[in-house]
């Protein structure tokens, strides 16, 4: 399924065909490199999702942004102040990515980290 699930994301990469695949790619691929254990999933009729012990973030794309969604991101600290969207929810947190932004890559994956030792300490204590 995984294999699968890669060649999916691929895909949809692939078919963007603009800076949106071109970041979509970018993103995932930090996500990896933060997190070389990440299970990839296809959630919501093509959006990628990053899973470890628990959702992570996911990567959806719209017209005129792409949007790292964390589904706990409400209880990361966040000392860069990447979340710039959903930031009146209780519990996610997004950051909206848009043609020329430039990722602070050392922040972004210090916050995939920061979401995995979140979801980890969640399983441990049910």
């Amino acid at each position: 399924m995984e294999n699968s699930v890669s060649q999916l994301i691929d895909q949809k990469i692939k078919e963007l065909n603009d800076w949106r695949g071109s970041m979509l790619s970018q993103l995932r691929s930090l996500v990896k490199q933060a997190d070389p254990e990440v299970i990839e999933e296809w959630k919501w009729r093509g959006v990628p999702v990053w899973y470890h012990d628990g959702i992570i973030c996911t990567g959806e794309t719209y017209k005129n942004v792409v949007k790292m969604t964390f589904a706990k991101g409400a209880a990361l600290k966040d000392p860069a102040s990447l979340f710039n969207a959903s930031l009146d929810g209780n519990t996610r947190r997004a950051i909206d990515f848009h043609e020329d932004d430039q990722i602070n890559e050392k922040a972004l994956k210090e916050l995939i980290r920061a979401a995995v030792i979140l979801n980890k300490s969640k399983i441990k204590k049910s």
